[in-house]
Protein backbone atom coordinates (compact mmCIF):
# COMPACT_ATOMS: atom_id res chain seq x y z
CA UNK A 1 0.00 0.00 0.00
CA UNK A 2 1.55 3.27 -1.10
CA UNK A 3 1.90 6.10 1.35
CA UNK A 4 -0.05 9.26 0.48
CA UNK A 5 2.05 12.12 -0.72
CA UNK A 6 3.22 14.34 2.12
CA UNK A 7 1.46 17.65 2.26
CA UNK A 8 -1.27 16.53 -0.15
CA UNK A 9 -4.02 17.98 2.04
CA UNK A 10 -2.19 21.28 2.41
CA UNK A 11 -1.51 21.34 -1.31
CA UNK A 12 -5.24 21.10 -2.02
CA UNK A 13 -5.87 23.86 0.55
CA UNK A 14 -3.39 26.24 -1.14
CA UNK A 15 -4.98 25.46 -4.49
CA UNK A 16 -8.39 26.49 -3.13
CA UNK A 17 -7.17 29.52 -1.19
CA UNK A 18 -7.08 32.03 -4.11
CA UNK A 19 -10.62 31.03 -5.11
CA UNK A 20 -11.87 31.40 -1.52
CA UNK A 21 -10.24 34.83 -1.15
CA UNK A 22 -11.71 35.99 -4.46
CA UNK A 23 -15.20 34.73 -3.58
CA UNK A 24 -15.07 36.56 -0.24
CA UNK A 25 -13.99 39.80 -1.95
CA UNK A 26 -16.80 39.47 -4.50
CA UNK A 27 -19.27 38.73 -1.68
CA UNK A 28 -18.26 41.92 0.14
CA UNK A 29 -18.40 43.98 -3.07
CA UNK A 30 -21.85 42.69 -4.02
CA UNK A 31 -23.24 43.50 -0.57
CA UNK A 32 -21.16 46.69 -0.39
CA UNK A 33 -20.25 45.63 3.12
CA UNK A 34 -16.68 44.72 4.08
CA UNK A 35 -17.31 44.41 7.80
CA UNK A 36 -15.55 41.48 9.53
CA UNK A 37 -18.85 39.76 10.27
CA UNK A 38 -20.07 39.93 6.66
CA UNK A 39 -16.70 38.74 5.31
CA UNK A 40 -16.66 35.86 7.80
CA UNK A 41 -20.16 34.86 6.67
CA UNK A 42 -19.01 35.10 3.03
CA UNK A 43 -16.02 32.89 3.85
CA UNK A 44 -18.34 30.27 5.36
CA UNK A 45 -20.52 30.29 2.21
CA UNK A 46 -17.47 30.16 -0.08
CA UNK A 47 -16.05 27.22 1.89
CA UNK A 48 -19.38 25.39 1.78
CA UNK A 49 -19.74 25.90 -1.97
CA UNK A 50 -16.17 24.75 -2.64
CA UNK A 51 -16.78 21.60 -0.56
CA UNK A 52 -20.24 20.77 -1.94
CA UNK A 53 -19.61 21.49 -5.63
CA UNK A 54 -16.76 20.42 -7.86
CA UNK A 55 -14.64 23.39 -8.80
CA UNK A 56 -11.48 23.09 -10.91
CA UNK A 57 -8.28 24.17 -9.15
CA UNK A 58 -7.17 27.74 -9.77
CA UNK A 59 -3.80 27.75 -11.51
CA UNK A 60 -1.62 30.58 -10.21
CA UNK A 61 1.12 32.29 -12.18
CA UNK A 62 3.50 32.36 -9.22
CA UNK A 63 3.79 36.16 -9.20
CA UNK A 64 1.86 39.08 -7.72
CA UNK A 65 2.82 42.73 -8.12
CA UNK A 66 1.65 44.52 -4.97
CA UNK A 67 2.37 48.14 -6.10
CA UNK A 68 0.40 47.59 -9.31
CA UNK A 69 -2.42 45.98 -7.31
CA UNK A 70 -2.66 49.01 -5.01
CA UNK A 71 -2.63 51.36 -8.00
CA UNK A 72 -5.32 49.24 -9.67
CA UNK A 73 -7.50 49.47 -6.52
CA UNK A 74 -7.33 53.29 -6.68
CA UNK A 75 -8.06 53.25 -10.42
CA UNK A 76 -11.01 50.90 -9.82
CA UNK A 77 -12.55 53.22 -7.21
CA UNK A 78 -12.15 56.14 -9.60
CA UNK A 79 -13.83 54.19 -12.40
CA UNK A 80 -16.78 53.31 -10.18
CA UNK A 81 -17.30 56.99 -9.28
CA UNK A 82 -16.94 58.23 -12.88
CA UNK A 83 -19.16 55.46 -14.31
CA UNK A 84 -21.85 56.11 -11.69
CA UNK A 85 -21.97 59.77 -12.68
CA UNK A 86 -22.06 58.86 -16.39
CA UNK A 87 -24.94 56.42 -15.93
CA UNK A 88 -26.87 59.03 -13.95
CA UNK A 89 -26.34 61.67 -16.66
CA UNK A 90 -27.32 59.23 -19.43
CA UNK A 91 -30.49 58.29 -17.57
CA UNK A 92 -31.44 61.97 -17.09
CA UNK A 93 -30.40 63.28 -20.52
CA UNK A 94 -31.31 60.33 -22.80
CA UNK A 95 -33.55 58.03 -20.84
CA UNK A 96 -35.16 55.36 -23.05
CA UNK A 97 -33.45 56.82 -26.16
CA UNK A 98 -30.07 55.49 -25.08
CA UNK A 99 -28.64 52.81 -27.38
CA UNK A 100 -26.81 49.87 -25.82
CA UNK A 101 -24.78 47.07 -27.38
CA UNK A 102 -23.53 43.57 -26.63
CA UNK A 103 -19.83 43.62 -27.45
CA UNK A 104 -17.64 40.56 -28.05
CA UNK A 105 -14.27 41.11 -26.39
CA UNK A 106 -11.49 38.60 -27.19
CA UNK A 107 -8.97 38.41 -24.36
CA UNK A 108 -5.25 37.80 -24.63
CA UNK A 109 -5.04 35.45 -21.64
CA UNK A 110 -6.28 31.86 -21.53
CA UNK A 111 -6.14 31.87 -17.73
CA UNK A 112 -9.46 31.21 -15.98
CA UNK A 113 -8.30 33.41 -13.10
CA UNK A 114 -7.55 36.41 -15.33
CA UNK A 115 -10.77 35.94 -17.31
CA UNK A 116 -12.82 35.74 -14.11
CA UNK A 117 -11.10 38.79 -12.63
CA UNK A 118 -11.80 40.86 -15.75
CA UNK A 119 -15.44 39.73 -15.76
CA UNK A 120 -15.97 40.65 -12.11
CA UNK A 121 -14.31 44.04 -12.49
CA UNK A 122 -16.61 44.82 -15.43
CA UNK A 123 -19.72 43.67 -13.61
CA UNK A 124 -18.89 45.87 -10.60
CA UNK A 125 -18.44 49.02 -12.72
CA UNK A 126 -21.83 50.64 -13.48
CA UNK A 127 -22.83 50.61 -17.14
CA UNK A 128 -21.26 47.26 -18.08
CA UNK A 129 -22.25 43.66 -17.44
CA UNK A 130 -20.85 40.33 -18.66
CA UNK A 131 -23.74 38.38 -20.18
CA UNK A 132 -21.83 35.36 -21.54
CA UNK A 133 -18.37 33.82 -21.46
CA UNK A 134 -16.85 31.66 -24.19
CA UNK A 135 -14.09 29.88 -22.28
CA UNK A 136 -12.87 28.04 -25.37
CA UNK A 137 -11.92 31.25 -27.18
CA UNK A 138 -11.38 33.45 -24.08
CA UNK A 139 -14.13 35.81 -25.24
CA UNK A 140 -16.37 37.90 -23.00
CA UNK A 141 -19.73 39.15 -24.25
CA UNK A 142 -20.40 42.41 -22.47
CA UNK A 143 -23.57 44.50 -22.35
CA UNK A 144 -22.40 48.11 -22.58
CA UNK A 145 -24.50 51.24 -22.14
CA UNK A 146 -24.40 54.15 -24.61
CA UNK A 147 -22.60 52.44 -27.50
CA UNK A 148 -24.56 53.59 -30.56
CA UNK A 149 -21.79 53.62 -33.19
CA UNK A 150 -19.05 51.24 -34.36
CA UNK A 151 -16.45 53.66 -32.98
CA UNK A 152 -18.06 53.62 -29.54
CA UNK A 153 -18.25 49.81 -29.63
CA UNK A 154 -14.54 49.62 -30.46
CA UNK A 155 -13.80 52.07 -27.63
CA UNK A 156 -15.64 49.76 -25.22
CA UNK A 157 -13.73 46.73 -26.50
CA UNK A 158 -10.37 48.50 -26.20
CA UNK A 159 -11.18 49.70 -22.69
CA UNK A 160 -11.98 46.17 -21.54
CA UNK A 161 -8.79 44.80 -23.07
CA UNK A 162 -6.88 47.54 -21.22
CA UNK A 163 -8.39 46.26 -17.97
CA UNK A 164 -7.09 42.81 -18.86
CA UNK A 165 -3.61 44.29 -19.41
CA UNK A 166 -3.70 45.85 -15.93
CA UNK A 167 -4.69 42.52 -14.36
CA UNK A 168 -2.01 40.61 -16.29
CA UNK A 169 0.61 43.07 -15.03
CA UNK A 170 -0.59 42.37 -11.49
CA UNK A 171 -0.83 38.57 -11.50
CA UNK A 172 -0.37 37.26 -15.03
CA UNK A 173 2.22 34.67 -15.94
CA UNK A 174 5.67 35.58 -17.18
CA UNK A 175 4.69 34.29 -20.61
CA UNK A 176 1.73 36.68 -20.67
CA UNK A 177 3.98 39.57 -19.63
CA UNK A 178 6.39 38.67 -22.41
CA UNK A 179 3.47 38.63 -24.88
CA UNK A 180 2.47 42.13 -23.72
CA UNK A 181 6.02 43.37 -24.28
CA UNK A 182 6.03 41.82 -27.76
CA UNK A 183 2.68 43.45 -28.51
CA UNK A 184 4.04 46.82 -27.40
CA UNK A 185 6.94 46.40 -29.85
CA UNK A 186 4.51 45.59 -32.69
CA UNK A 187 1.69 48.22 -32.55
CA UNK A 188 -1.59 47.21 -34.11
CA UNK A 189 -1.19 43.54 -33.30
CA UNK A 190 -4.68 42.14 -32.55
CA UNK A 191 -5.53 40.30 -29.37
CA UNK A 192 -6.09 36.56 -29.46
CA UNK A 193 -9.35 35.59 -31.12
CA UNK A 194 -11.60 37.50 -33.48
CA UNK A 195 -15.00 38.78 -32.39
CA UNK A 196 -17.95 37.59 -34.49
CA UNK A 197 -19.15 40.22 -36.96
CA UNK A 198 -22.71 40.10 -35.63
CA UNK A 199 -21.61 40.86 -32.06
CA UNK A 200 -21.41 44.64 -32.35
Amino acid sequence: MSRPAAGGKWHRFWQKLPLLVWLVVVWGALWQNFSPGNLLFGLAIAWGVSRALYLPPVELSGRFNLPRALWFALWFLKEIIVASCQVFLWAVAKGPRIRNAVVAVPLRSRSDLVMTAVGHVLSLIPGSLVVEVDRGTSTLYVHAMNAPTPDSVEKVRTGIQDIEVKIIRIMGSRQELAALSEEARTPGRPAQGTPPKEAQ
